[in-house]
């Protein structure tokens, strides 16, 4: 048995969405975003990225309701620019999106138990990988729990900051870095909002995907567009650029400024939720493209098979999990982000550009093409714009997976 069975409908498709982007990104990137950018730079650079973010969005809806099944863009690539596009995507999602995972995890183990932070991040690879097995119903109603406890938190740090902060308006017109800081702070927002498509990446367990997926994208991150955009304003106008730079915990440090130290461990304790939140999807996630990809014999076969009582990739997410506990143990949260947005950045702007071959859309009023176009050059420019080490890691990595698959296929 290889099929996944189709259970999700807009409202869990959605939260999955939710899910995948209310993570660590939005408790920690304010911070080097801002160091990157100055506090003037910090809405553009967050605008920018979130254009960025639905130009990919609206290409990955329309090319996942033409082709509704597990893999995302490593399915799109094969079938519309060829099977090198459709590999080199895949291989940078699972890769950037493995070392996502284990970001994730280090940061669940940072907050709970520094002292033991990658112990606890194992415990909590296992947890969710287990959930995840038990079937994609399972993971999204515990992703559903997971964004109410989040987006109340969420609402308590805005709430505090607005109310007690105050809140200095001005701080958002100080002035900013270079046109190269913004980017660079576009970049690393961008991890904030990569996850929109998981929805994508399980498009085979959604029902009805020509109108499912179409509309759950864009309204998942229309969602996180105006929670980033609020939290934003109240992040910088509390704190200030110098002291929000310099924050590893930004909305922590924004309710102990408004004058409620006691509610720092609530903030903690969201946090905490919403990585394992996104932890969850990501896994899931990684495994469905895993499985797109041995199903075509581009990583191993066997992990192609379903398991035939709760219809998942077992193997495949076993295999995942596998990987990032090894990374767990051996790696750095730090380098994760730039590194993650790299291969992910290049990941979209194939979507884009294999969203640009379907032609144009007359039952659409947006300018699809037009998007798809924007997309594809605004994903290369923020990825060629990320810090250095990133950059070389990041393609270095993608590289890597080139010259196997040109010495795969070359063999007789």
């Amino acid at each position: 048995m290889n099929q996944l069975a189709r259970r999700l409908g807009v409202p869990d498709a959605v939260v999955i969405g939710l899910g995948s982007m209310l993570g660590a990104g939005v408790f920690v990137v304010f911070g080097p975003a801002v160091a990157a950018a100055g506090g003037g730079g910090l809405l553009p650079a967050l605008g920018l990225a979130g254009f960025v973010a639905f130009c990919n969005a609206t290409s990955s809806a329309r090319l996942a309701a033409r082709y509704p099944e597990s893999g995302g863009t490593y399915v799109y690539g094969r079938e519309r620019l060829g099977p090198f596009a459709g590999f080199l995507a895949g291989w940078g999602f699972v890769v950037g999106k493995t070392a996502s995972c284990a970001a994730m995890a280090l940061t669940v183990g940072a907050y709970l138990w520094p002292g033991q932070a990658r112990l606890v991040a194992v415990g909590a690879v296992l947890a969710v990988t287990a959930v995840n097995l038990r079937g994609i119903g399972k993971t999204a109603t515990v992703t559903r729990a997971l964004v109410a406890l989040v987006l109340a938190v969420l609402a308590l740090v805005a709430v505090v900051g607005l109310v007690g902060g105050p809140v200095h308006l001005d701080r958002l017109g100080e002035p900013g870095g270079s046109a190269r800081g913004v980017l660079t702070a576009a970049g690393l927002l961008f991890f904030a909002f990569a996850g929109y498509a998981r929805i994508a990446t399980l498009g085979e367990e959604v029902r009805d995907p020509q109108r499912t997926i179409p509309r759950a994208v864009p309204l998942a991150l229309g969602v996180v567009l105006v929670i980033y955009l609020v939290l934003a304003v109240v992040t910088l106008g509390v704190l200030g650029a110098d002291r929000l730079a310099d924050s590893a915990a930004p909305l922590v440090d924004v309710v102990t400024a408004a004058g409620l130290p006691g509610l720092a461990w609530v903030v903690r304790a969201g946090a905490t939720i919403a990585v394992v939140g996104v932890l969850l999807s990501l896994v899931a996630g990684v495994g469905r493209t895993t499985l797109a990809m041995a199903r075509r014999r581009d990583l191993p076969g066997a992990l192609a098979a379903v398991h035939p009582v709760h219809q998942v990739p077992r193997r495949a997410e076993l295999a995942v999990a596998g990987v990032v506990i090894v990374v767990v143990l051996l790696g750095d949260v730090r380098d994760a982000i730039g590194f993650s947005s790299c291969t992910v950045l290049v990941y979209y702007a194939i979507t884009n550009a294999a969203a640009l071959t379907l032609g144009r859309d007359p039952d659409r009023r947006l300018p699809v093409r037009v998007l798809a176009g924007l997309g594809l050059f605004g994903c290369l420019l923020l990825a060629v714009n990320l810090p250095l080490s990133s950059v070389i890691a990041g393609f270095g990595v993608l590289a890597l997976g080139a010259v196997w698959y040109a010495a795969r296929t070359s063999r007789p």
